[in-house]
């Protein structure tokens, strides 16, 4: 999903650093709540997994220019799920940021647009974590419809920022908006994929027991909040 440098006029960029700057703050807020209820060092650790695993999604998945941007397989409601909301968002900045750095330094100027591109839609996935699935209902047990909501949410929302900072910075001529149109088309295979991954991968954690006391993972993956 990087916005491609000059999508933005240099006039304009300031925006993205003031949306950039709110994401940061809503982290910030996650992370300290994370960081009363489980302890600094778990978040610590999990952030360090999502960090590690966002690189690998933007260096070693498969991802291709389409249309205004990349289509890349970003897993965020899985990272979600199962490292919780702080861990997945401080991964998705840090993992976006490294990977600028040692491979698209080119992307930095646009970083504060990737990153709100990023993060506002796993907020918006938490939101709706709260409402669709039950209190007494751990992740692993999780229905397929509620993956599918969750993935639907997430990745809804990187097109809309998407087609977002295209429109804002090249206006509403055709072939900007053809361009917003092939992009989003595209990403409709990633919300066929990504609820496919979630079942997948927590299916697999409900079966590694081990899982089940590790500060590694979020706590509600496998308890009843």
């Amino acid at each position: 999903m990087h916005i491609e440098p000059g999508l933005v006029s240099e006039s304009k960029i300031w925006l993205s650093y003031a949306t950039a700057a709110g994401a940061g703050a809503w982290t910030l807020k996650l992370a300290w709540e994370a960081a009363k209820e489980n302890g600094a060092m778990p978040l610590a650790l999990r952030s360090l997994a999502t960090t590690a695993l966002v690189f690998c999604f933007f260096e070693v998945f498969p991802h291709y220019p389409v249309g205004v941007s990349e289509v890349h397989l970003i897993l965020g409601s899985t990272l979600f799920l199962l490292f919780g909301g702080a861990a997945a968002a401080i991964g998705l900045a840090g993992g976006l940021l490294l990977q600028g750095f040692f491979f698209a330094p080119f992307d930095l100027p646009q970083y504060g647009m990737n990153v709100t591109t990023l993060l506002v839609p796993l907020f918006a996935l938490q939101a709706l974590a709260s409402r669709v699935i039950a209190p007494n209902t751990p992740y692993v047990d999780l229905r397929y419809s509620q993956a599918l909501a969750l993935s639907t949410t997430y990745q809804a929302g990187i097109v809309a920022w998407v087609a977002f900072w295209a429109l804002y910075g090249q206006g509403f001529a055709g072939d900007n908006l053809a361009s917003v149109a092939l992009f989003g088309s595209a990403y409709m295979l990633v919300i066929v994929i990504e609820p496919l991954a979630d079942i997948v991968v927590l299916a697999a954690a409900k079966a590694v027991s081990a899982l089940r006391d590790s500060s590694l993972v979020e706590r509600r993956l496998f308890s009843a909040a």
